[in-house]
């Protein structure tokens, strides 16, 4: 570099030096664009401040808006995953809406995933019939006809609601799935978080790594975890058809562990009042009555003491969120 190239850099950088012509030509034509005066300061004055916040509030105003518009969407971004799924009974590309009425239907080679506003996504398995019921900000709803589905939302509880043949699935902010046979009989499995059935007035609170069947006409079953023994999982199997089968009782009490006391709360409300008292004694054993439930009122099925010990366990009370400190240590 030369001593005019050195003079030159120097006004660019500080105006020292003498201008390269083709550098003063360019600062001619663009002077009148130049700012003038000093910098702002970095940090807002107080005379500033009022119209920032008013500024900020109509940011989050616009935002709620969009947010609103969004989540009230009558329809739903769909993905093809494999496959050629069918929405609105015509074959989808690559990607497209779900709407309000309308069904995706997948075949055995078929899979998709649906964006659940903004709130979570399902994904579509093979051989499975979808129906989007609603899309609202407070109500996301499909109806799963056949077929299964993975759900994974994070949203406050009870945003999102898939019906089936048996049940109604409520979520209660989780990962989960629920899989229907063509006779309308389903599994929910619990993955993380929590998910309720309700059916005819009879609601089943299915944890993480917990299960719950559902049968047409009879609503969900009752919970159990995963990890139960198979003779413990058969025996409940055949107590959900047939509350009277003492045989079956024995079978399910001597194989319970402190863990299967999910099972037998559920049981408290279900059985007669024979079978009743000795899931009491069973559950007793794990888990204390809490003050205020005897096992005469537990027989009668006093739906007041049983909500109490549902509390003592720390299981959620008709949708609401866990009492994760209760649970944990009652389970555990």
């Amino acid at each position: 570099m030369d001593d005019k190239d050195e003079i030159q850099n120097a006004y660019l950088w500080d105006k020292s030096g003498a201008p390269d012509p083709e550098v003063a030509r360019l600062e001619g034509l663009l002077g009148r664009f130049a700012h003038q005066g000093q910098a702002p300061p970095v940090a807002p004055s107080r005379r500033s401040l009022p119209a920032l916040a008013a500024a900020a509030v109509v940011l989050l105003a616009a935002g709620a808006v969009w947010i609103s518009r969004t989540l009230d969407r009558a329809d739903w971004n769909v993905v093809r995953v494999a496959g050629t799924p069918d929405v609105a009974a015509r074959p989808m590309g690559e990607t497209g809406r779900l709407s309000e009425g309308q069904v995706i239907e997948t075949d055995a080679a078929s899979r998709a995933r649906l964006s659940v506003g903004l709130i979570g996504e399902v994904a579509v398995g093979p051989n499975s019939r979808v129906r989007l019921v609603r899309a609202s900000s407070t109500d996301h709803r499909l109806a799963l006809e056949r077929g299964s589905i993975s759900a994974r939302i994070w949203a406050p509880p009870r945003l999102f609601f898939v019906q089936t043949p048996s049940a109604l699935a409520v979520d209660l902010g989780c990962v989960y799935h629920l899989a229907v046979d063509d006779a309308g009989t389903g599994l929910l499995s619990v993955e993380i978080g929590w998910v309720a059935l309700v059916e005819a007035g009879r609601e089943a609170v299915v944890p993480a790594e917990a299960s719950c069947r559902m049968r047409p006409k009879a609503g969900p079953g009752t919970p159990f975890f995963d990890d139960a023994s198979p003779a413990f999982r058969a025996a409940l199997d055949q107590i959900d058809v047939a509350p009277q089968d003492s045989g079956s009782l024995e079978t399910l009490l001597a194989e319970a562990r402190r863990r299967d006391a999910l099972t037998l709360w559920h049981l408290l409300a279900h059985l007669p009042p024979p079978a009743t008292q000795r899931v009491y004694d069973r559950l007793a054993g794990f888990i204390a009555p809490p003050a205020g439930v005897t096992r005469e009122g537990i027989e009668r099925h006093d739906a007041r003491m049983i909500d109490l010990w549902r509390s003592e366990m720390g299981l959620p009370a008709h949708g609401k969120p866990p009492l994760w400190d209760s649970f944990t240590r009652a389970f555990s």
